[in-house]
């Protein structure tokens, strides 16, 4: 019996990768107007930045993204805010991508995790630093996991697939987050409103009608850390963005934090970083050169 084989068709293929960066930005830091051969996407991790463009000028804040097409002239500005950004530079050969120059998206909680995945997939690949600016050559290891240079390609493609399905062709294919538990949603709607203050598990599970074992569980399936985890992470990012603004005293920003007492803040900074809050402060000043 002979088979037809049957071709793929590669609507969007990534060619070329030039860049991986997580920035944490100071307050006030802006770049000079740049442009090159290859697109740009910036996402907005925390804060908000001021993104100026040939096809965009405007503010893009947590949780949105822009992709600045080939040969575009582009700057961005911090203001008074100290935001961190994932910038990826890439090659490819769909001019649909072109859409995501003229205006900024709000992503949702799946396309935030696929850009986490290239994010770690990136950084086993790429050599730091991953923060410093104007690198035009950035150094791979001189060893890696088993296809995880082919892994970034993939996995970026598949992210911009899925932006260009979600917000360009609105597929019916049901997306990961359309599909996923409501409940985990809403809490972690609740907890980033809240991380700040004393959150108890047994709160959340009053609140939202549900037992400890349940909670967990579909919080972790949901979002692949533990409740705990998450608010840890947050509020470290939050300590790091008002470390760069530089307008609160360490003391200040423990309390504001909820931390118990300073002591603690500073043990919890300098066991999840390596170094103490006053180190970093000057660790990322030093870097952008302030």
């Amino acid at each position: 019996m002979k088979y037809k084989l049957k071709k793929f068709e590669t609507t969007l293929n990534v060619t070329h990768i030039a860049n991986i960066h997580y920035f944490e930005f100071t307050k006030e830091y802006h770049t000079n107007e740049d442009h090159h051969d290859f697109s740009e996407l910036v996402y907005v991790d925390k804060g908000e930045v001021q993104v100026k463009s040939r096809n965009f000028c405007g503010i893009l804040k947590s949780g949105e993204l822009i992709i600045h097409k080939p040969n575009e002239e582009h700057s961005l500005i911090c203001n008074d805010e100290a935001p961190n950004i994932i910038i990826i530079g890439f090659k490819c050969n769909s001019e649909i991508l072109d859409t995501f120059s003229t205006n900024s998206y709000v992503v949702t909680a799946e396309h935030k995790r696929m850009l986490a995945e290239i994010l770690r997939e990136g950084m086993s690949v790429f050599a730091p630093p991953y923060d410093t600016p104007n690198i035009t050559d950035m150094k791979k290891r001189e060893e890696y996991p088993y296809g995880a240079d082919q892994m970034i390609k993939l996995r970026l493609e598949m992210f911009l697939i899925t932006l260009v399905r979600d917000f360009v062709e609105e597929s019916s294919v049901p997306s990961f987050s359309a599909i996923n538990e409501n409940s985990a949603e809403d809490i972690k709607r609740y907890i980033d409103e809240h991380y700040t203050e004393n959150i108890q598990l047994d709160n959340i599970c009053f609140i939202f009608g549900t037992n400890k074992t349940s909670l967990c569980k579909n919080f972790k399936n949901a979002y692949g850390t533990t409740i705990l985890g998450y608010i840890n992470s947050l509020k470290l990012q939050e300590a790091k963005r008002l470390l760069r603004q530089n307008k609160l005293s360490v003391t200040e920003i423990s309390e504001k934090l909820g931390f118990t007492s300073i002591h603690y803040f500073c043990k919890f900074f300098k066991k999840t970083t390596g170094n103490s809050p006053v180190e970093y402060s000057r660790s990322i000043r030093s870097k952008l050169n302030l």
